[in-house]
């Protein structure tokens, strides 16, 4: 996910499923049930709205499709489809459309580790070259003489813990003129050319030094790769199989997959981006199609997918990789709301879902922000956002709101003391925020009771 992915504005989104026919049906294994908004506090009248803006958003040509989601109270009470798919192969958006997740995966990923921490396989504490070995020793960037990376010894290795909050020292590669993100990709840290996850985490990135020393900083990162490599370690199956059997099954998300795969292209959204990246209002051009590959001539307009999505079918990562359906990701997000539970299937218990979803950013750190200094609004979870103050970030909302974003637009919001999930998918890079915020104040000002 790009940088540009953490203003302050960010908050959360998240997900929750399809309308079925007959007010209040029952749900099947892979759906939420239905409720109509007034039996779950929301006004129908005032979700017009929102209604109107996101087809206002696409009619002005800002983008191509949208799937909207609301649901309170474990039931969907709004869920539409505005726009195309494809603009260019006349295929309207479905409320049931495939998405590219991107940074949303990250969520998943920490759910699948903490699944592991729960059996006992490691502590939190527990320090990275416990598992990695290659992480012995490892040194820390302190300045430049001309091309020469001058480091000092790690006062602490990094741990699991930092892994998980992205305090352990790592980057992301995203910015050519930074040194360790030069470092990367002349390491082959870079998850659009590593020919596999354990590659990237147990081989490549030990080779670079630390961007900063563990604990003293909040810098997004790989460390959800690293996550997804420890799923393996202590799992002893492939990370996407792990999602599968443990994931994705158990809680009936029958649409969730990872990459582009052949069987459901049909189903999947092209992904845009402006046709001119310093003009948001010039238009919308293909950067990818819905098979998962940038059409030619859609390189160099500064979108992060140059590899293309489908890649991921076959070479899963932890920070990105996985496709969803606006249901599959609700069915995920209402088992965390629900405190670790759905249907009677729980992932993981009440205090492992309060721990996750608790400010677990070390002393010193306010808040977590990309570009700006922070704000003390927004903290940092086990692989999610965390609202710690709603005045502070300038939109409608509730303490202790958590959840994640995803660089083509996608976003899940998770709020516990309203028990609501929201989710709001597009396909346009990078991630627009404002258009999130938007979003989110348009379903929070629909709540009437």
């Amino acid at each position: 996910m790009d940088s540009r992915c953490f203003r302050r504005r960010w908050q959360r989104v998240a997900v929750l499923g399809v309308l079925l026919a007959g007010l209040g049906a029952a749900a099947g294994a892979d759906e939420l049930p239905t409720a109509r908004p007034a039996d779950v506090g929301l006004s129908a009248e005032r979700l017009e709205r929102l209604d109107a803006a996101m087809q206002a958003e696409v009619d002005a040509g800002r983008k191509s499709g949208i799937v909207a989601l609301i649901a309170r109270h474990g039931r969907v009470a709004h869920l539409k489809a505005f726009g195309m798919a494809d603009r260019e192969a006349n295929v309207r958006m479905r409320d049931d459309s495939l998405f590219r997740l991107y940074s949303m995966t990250k969520p998943i990923t920490s759910v699948a580790l903490l699944m592991l921490y729960e059996e006992g396989k490691f502590q939190l504490s527990d320090p990275l070259e416990k598992y990695i070995p290659a992480f012995k020793g490892v040194q820390v960037l302190v300045g430049m003489d001309g091309d020469r990376m001058r480091t000092e010894p790690a006062r602490r290795p990094p741990t699991i813990h930092d892994v998980f909050r992205h305090t352990a020292g790592f980057s992301y590669g995203f910015n050519p003129q930074d040194p360790i993100d030069r470092a990367y990709a002349q390491n082959g840290v870079d998850f659009g050319t590593s020919p596999s996850l354990k590659q990237l985490v147990s081989v490549d990135l030990p080779k670079v030094p630390l961007l900063y020393q563990p604990g003293e900083r909040w810098v997004y990162s790989v460390s959800h790769d690293v996550q997804a490599y420890l799923v393996e370690y202590f799992s002893g199956m492939p990370f996407d199989e792990f999602c599968r059997t443990r994931i994705f099954e158990p809680l009936g998300m029958s649409d969730a997959t990872f990459g582009v795969p052949k069987s459901v292209v049909s189903r999947y959204t092209a992904n845009y981006a402006p046709r001119d990246p310093a003009n948001p209002g010039s238009g919308l051009l293909q950067v990818e199609t819905r098979e998962g590959v940038a059409p030619a001539g859609a390189s160099g307009n500064g979108s992060p997918i140059a590899a293309g999505y489908g890649r991921y079918t076959d070479i899963p990562f932890g920070g990105l990789s996985i496709s969803s359906t606006a249901m599959d990701y609700a069915l995920f997000g209402q088992m965390l709301v629900n405190g670790g539970e759905l249907n009677g299937t729980r992932l993981l218990g009440t205090k492992t879902v309060e721990l996750m979803t608790s400010n677990n950013l070390p002393p010193g750190i306010p808040g977590i922000s990309v570009g700006g200094p922070p704000s003390g609004a927004t903290g940092y979870g086990l692989g999610v956002s965390v609202t710690l103050s709603p005045p502070e970030t300038g939109n409608l909302g509730s303490k202790g709101t958590f959840g994640w974003a995803g660089a083509a637009s996608t976003w899940a919001i998770l709020d516990p003391e309203e028990d609501l999930v929201l989710i709001l998918m597009s396909q346009y890079m990078v991630a627009d925020f404002d258009f999130a915020g938007r979003f989110q104040t348009l379903a929070y000002q629909a709540i009437v009771d």
